[in-house]
């Protein structure tokens, strides 16, 4: 027991420790690396998939997307964000002369003291405090240019993305037609933020210790040769491999994070959107099992994310911080100990003591700084995960915008040999539209969801200006899927398509949409306060248009057209679908949909606005069940669910149908 006690010191048993530690580390990737090789073979589809969208490590790839992105974040050469990262270029290089400065003069303050030397102490202290004031502007100048560079990425790259998002209807698209993002408002927000911090992080992280090390060679192989600082380079690449070769699960571990961050906000905001049916339903258990296994996959991760972190901050700080600080003492120690070294052959004792405070503090920082790059090695590790999720939006953006989108595509199987889409080939964008005025007309075009499933084979009928049409049939037949693809929201999968370009063709939702704004936002909504002057349009004419719906009263309540309120809350259902037909009246569009935009309209009112809409030239496409509108039409277009319609005339002979 004797023999072995001695052993068990206190160093031994620090360094037993972090090799076994970093035995485990490796083991356990290995076992997970074996774990997810079973598992390929059973889920080949899905991981390959999951695999394009993960990944994520500091490459060839990561560094072409960064250029990408920092294209966009520095559109010219010059501008501010560059004038700010010269700032902080300066500052670095300023706080790193700085940091010589307080070393020069902090050993000849501690040489004065040893050597008692009151004079040469206060002339050295007085030096310093009058140089404080310099160093303290110097860091909060670094501190300003970090944080308005971050600020300013973060505002040139959320534009840019946003006038992607918004541009048509690819907002709608990334939603409803493409599967590949499930959460837009995570990476919009969130994620743009943490990337253009981690970016500016990275660049100041970087630059003071390349810049540090560049300094400290030059002064070291002044003073102590050139071996010393090679030395501590090699160290540093060595070190540098072999922690970037242990910190690759970073990147994917950062995505999965965002991921599971993206989809938790996502639940709890679709808790907030359909509070009212789902407390008429009293699904408050079931959302609320939801809501927890969606965060009890993220806390899982975030579990294991931690771990490893730990582990890796363990290894990483032996390997860059306390070993790089003995390879330093090592190298600076060389020339003291060797006592045939021609340097020290006739120095003093305080010359002796002065060199090796200046040198050790010197290489001592330089190996900080090393440690610092080794590290940074981490940061961008992590950057990585957020640059992958950045350019897998804008590539989808990209694609949306150019009439491309990826989606699980219902297969012939799916279908079965009797359905209305067997032996049909799908394109999606491969029907050609044609715009014109006064004409609504399709051409052998087939009626499809965006995944591929066919609600008509044919689909052939023209509507010209004037002649109103009712759209009727049992639900899912296709009637909202007709004026998706009519709004253009839906591709065309063949045929032609000729209809007035967009802005002569209105929606008219069954829950019409209340804007944030004023009382005239509503009525004008899209358009803006300078757009009405544009057109002409004075408030007494939106006036009208509110008598016109037997809104007027709310003007008069709320005192002013300027005044804000929270819509959606303040007006009732039948007062927000009058709302959105005094839209439809301010707007005057060649056609317009009304989707069972009356159905909480009383009669009387309902028959007002079909005549106003005749009188102004609206010819209207309507999706009703009442049968007191079929006099306000001229046709008729019935789709029975099972893949057939008829489009027929409305004559006296006329069946009509609907309660």
């Amino acid at each position: 027991m004797a023999a072995i006690s001695k052993y068990l010191t206190a160093k031994n048993s620090s360094i037993a420790g972090g090799v076994l530690l970093l035995l485990y580390i490796l083991k356990q990737r290995r076992r997970a690396s074996q774990l997810n090789c079973k598992k390929g073979s059973a889920l080949v589809q899905k991981n390959d998939k999951e695999g394009k969208k993960e990944r994520a490590a500091v490459d060839k790839l990561f560094f072409l997307r960064i250029y990408r992105i920092l294209r966009i974040m520095t559109p010219r050469f010059l501008c501010m964000e560059t004038g700010y990262m010269v700032l902080i270029a300066v500052m670095l290089v300023t706080r790193t002369y700085c940091d010589v400065w307080m070393i020069q003069n902090g050993t000849m303050i501690e040489s004065a003291i040893i050597g008692r030397s009151a004079k040469d102490f206060k002339t050295y202290l007085m030096g310093f405090l009058k140089f404080i004031p310099a160093i303290a502007l110097v860091n909060n100048l670094l501190k300003l240019g970090i944080n308005e560079l971050k600020l300013r990425f973060r505002e040139r790259l959320t534009q840019y993305l946003y006038d992607q998002y918004l541009q048509g209807y690819t907002y709608y698209k990334m939603g409803n037609l493409d599967n590949r993002i499930s959460n837009p408002d995570q990476l919009l927000t969130q994620d743009v933020e943490k990337f253009c911090n981690s970016v500016v992080d990275l660049y100041s992280n970087l630059s003071k210790p390349l810049l540090d090390i560049g300094l400290y060679i030059f002064k070291l192989t002044s003073a102590i040769g050139a071996q010393g600082p090679t030395i501590m380079m090699a160290y540093l690449i060595i070190s540098g491999l072999f922690l970037t070769r242990l910190r690759r699960p970073i990147a994917k571990m950062t995505v999965a994070e965002q991921r599971y961050e993206g989809e938790y906000r996502y639940v709890n905001s679709r808790l907030i959107t359909n509070s009212e049916e789902i407390a008429f339903y009293n699904g408050n258990l079931r959302e609320k099992q939801t809501i927890h296994s969606t965060f009890q996959k993220l806390v899982d991760h975030l579990h294991k994310f931690i771990f490893f972190r730990f582990s890796m901050g363990f290894v990483d700080s032996v390997i860059a911080k306390y070993i790089a600080t003995g390879v330093g003492y090592l190298v600076v120690s060389r020339p003291f100990l060797d006592l045939s070294h021609p340097r020290h052959l006739h120095t003093s004792q305080s010359e002796l003591m002065e060199d090796y405070y200046q040198s050790g503090r010197m290489l001592l920082r330089l190996s900080q700084a090393l440690g610092r790059i080794v590290l940074a090695g981490r940061d961008m590790t992590r950057l990585s995960g957020f640059t992958s999720r950045i350019a897998e939006l804008m590539n989808v953006l990209k694609e949306l915008n150019a009439g491309k989108y990826e989606r699980t595509m219902v297969t012939q199987q799916e279908k079965g040999p009797g359905s209305v889409s067997e032996k049909i080939a799908l394109v999606p964008g491969s029907g050609r539209v044609i715009n014109a005025d006064h004409i609504i007309k399709f051409d052998h075009t087939p009626l499809a969801t965006p995944n591929g499933e066919i609600l008509i084979k044919d689909l052939s009928f023209e509507v010209m200006s004037g002649a109103n049409v009712l759209v009727c049939g049992p639900n899912g037949c296709g009637k909202s899927s007709l004026f998706r693809v009519l709004g253009g929201l839906w591709p065309l999968f063949g045929g032609e398509l000729t209809k007035p370009e967009r802005g002569k063709l209105f929606y008219v939702p069954q829950r019409p949409y209340m804007t944030l704004g004023s009382l005239r936002d509503q009525v004008i909504y899209p358009d803006t306060f300078e757009d009405q002057n544009r057109k002409g349009i004075s408030d007494q004419v939106l006036k009208e248009y509110l008598d016109n719906v037997q809104l007027g009263h709310i003007l008069e309540r709320e005192g002013s057209w300027d005044m804000v309120q929270d819509w959606m809350d303040v007006l009732s259902g039948g007062e927000k679908q009058r709302m959105a037909m005094a839209r439809l009246f301010y707007h005057k569009p060649q056609f317009a949909i009304l989707d069972e935009c009356t159905s909480a309209v009383s009669v009387d009112v309902e028959d007002f606005i079909y005549s106003h809409c005749r009188t102004v030239g609206i010819t209207l496409f309507t999706v009703s069940h009442r049968k007191s509108l079929w006099k306000h039409h001229k046709f008729f277009l019935h789709m029975d669910g099972r893949g057939n319609y008829e489009f027929k005339p409305i004559t006296e002979e006329t069946v009509e149908f609907g309660s």
